[in-house]
């Protein structure tokens, strides 16, 4: 018998796994290769990536683990967030000044000054609220964000505004691929205040792309990983849990101590049917949105007016950001090598919209939209790949904050993990690995005294 099966080869089920690799685990993955919403590829001196891009530094889970697994990472040089919208490509000077230096009506410069204050009012109330409060546990914390302005969307917080005025605000709050009347205005605020407050949140970047990470984990647990392994159900038995599969068109039951779900709410829910019927209900809830992203391999040879940028938000495009990933290599170097590594990243209805069309369509249709943006690099581009997810992230809506109480809460010998249990991406996804994984060392402990006691009865 096993002591964890863990289902999902994702960051959060791998995260689970390396604070588990001392005991006897099973990771079991569906993919044919590891990191789920984390994939990136080399490509010399560049990486080509679709998925998670800038991480937490700090006191994090997510700078712990790169620590622990011996992964480097670094701050993101120069300019973090840039703007291209009506012709104007902004790239330097602060995040809130570039509103007023892109071209627009005096109606929208209007309504984009008076919502935007009442944006930066409430950014104000959201730091005060998101802060560690002394005494607290993280899941306190994590309650308090998500009840945040929690009752409406932030379509209903910021009104009806005029056009330009309303596209300057949808690429921040839909990052999560949520669109604006989905999330709710708490999130948005939230969005917001990691924005206008660059360097205090998201700022680093793994070296070598983001599946460094993730492939250097699914390394280390060697053939405890089991790619191409899709599981069917998740049951509880007395004193064990049940886990059937299938790989390589045959069938496979495994037995364990206790299981980590680390798959996405609705997978979660339709593979473990004698859950609490509360918190089957409350996965059922989980809202996710679509993405299509695209990476780009360019062959230039000259220094380009955007090598020192790394995020351009992109109004009334195909896409809502262009990510420079090569900023990492041209920042960190005297010499400007040939070549860039570029990100498009499409959610929520920009995304329905693409799915649309076929892979050559979407290519099409971001080239000439990448053209407007950083003009010439359509013609510099040597490789390209689009990457669609029609399950692509979860979104906090109005009325998930009530929510949370049940999915945090543990039952029996199955534990759940995923960037869905909380609202900080990335590193939500790898805290609640961890905290999966120290849950299942509370069990095994747990159960091995029962059985040193059960032993000791009967003698």
């Amino acid at each position: 018998m096993k002591d964890v099966v863990i289902v999902g080869g994702g960051i959060a089920g791998l995260s689970a796994a390396w604070r588990l690799r001392h005991l006897d685990t099973l990771v079991l993955e569906s993919d044919h290769r590891v990191g789920g919403r984390v994939r990136s590829e080399k490509r010399g001196r560049y990486f080509l990536n679709w998925g998670g891009h800038v991480y937490a530094g700090g006191d994090s889970a997510t700078s712990w683990l790169l620590d622990n697994t011996g992964v480097d990472a670094v701050p993101v040089p120069g300019s973090l967030a840039g703007l291209h919208m009506n012709g104007k490509l902004l790239l330097k000077g602060r995040v809130e000044t570039y509103p007023f230096r892109i071209p627009m009506s005096l109606s929208a410069r209007i309504g984009m000054l008076t919502t935007g204050a009442k944006v930066f009012t409430k950014v104000g109330k959201y730091a005060r609220i998101v802060g560690r409060r002394k005494g607290e546990s993280e899941a306190q914390r994590q309650q308090r964000v998500y009840d945040f302005m929690n009752d409406i969307s932030f379509k209903e917080f910021i009104g009806d505004i005029p056009a330009d005025a309303q596209a300057l605000f949808e690429p921040t709050v839909t990052r999560s691929a949520g669109d604006i009347d989905q999330i709710s205005a708490g999130a948005g605020v939230g969005y917001f205040s990691l924005v206008w407050n660059i360097g205090a949140g998201l700022s680093n970047s793994i070296v070598g792309g983001p599946s460094t990470l993730t492939e250097t984990i699914a390394a280390a647990l060697g053939d405890r990983v089991q790619l191409g392994a899709a599981v069917n159900e998740v049951v509880h038995k007395k004193d064990s849990v049940v886990v059937r599969y299938q790989q390589d068109g045959l069938e496979f039951e495994v037995e364990a101590r206790t299981a980590v779900l680390a798959t996405p709410a609705p997978v979660t829910h339709r593979i473990a049917p004698d859950l609490d019927a509360d918190l089957r209900d409350a996965l059922s809830k989980i809202q996710y949105g679509p993405y299509v992203s695209a990476a780009f391999l360019t062959g230039e040879t000259e220094r380009r007016p955007w090598d020192n940028a790394y995020g351009i938000a992109t109004p009334k495009r195909s896409f809502n950001v262009v990510l420079n990933m090569s900023n990492i290599q041209h920042g960190y170097s005297r010499e400007r090598h040939p070549g860039s590594s570029l990100m498009t990243f499409s959610p929520g209805t920009l995304a329905r919209n693409l799915m649309e069309m076929d892979d050559e369509g979407i290519r099409n249709t971001y080239l000439q939209d990448l053209d407007q943006v950083l003009p010439g690099v359509a013609s510099d581009v040597t490789e390209s790949h689009i990457w669609r997810l029609p399950l692509g992230a979860p979104y906090c809506f109005p009325g998930r904050g009530k929510l949370q109480p049940t999915l945090t809460r543990r039952t029996g010998r199955v534990l759940l993990a995923g960037d869905y249990m909380g609202s900080l991406y990335t590193e939500t996804a790898i805290q609640s690995g961890l905290n999966a994984a120290t849950d299942v060392r509370g069990l095994l402990a747990t159960h091995r005294q029962t059985d040193r006691a059960g032993l000791i009865t009967a003698s």
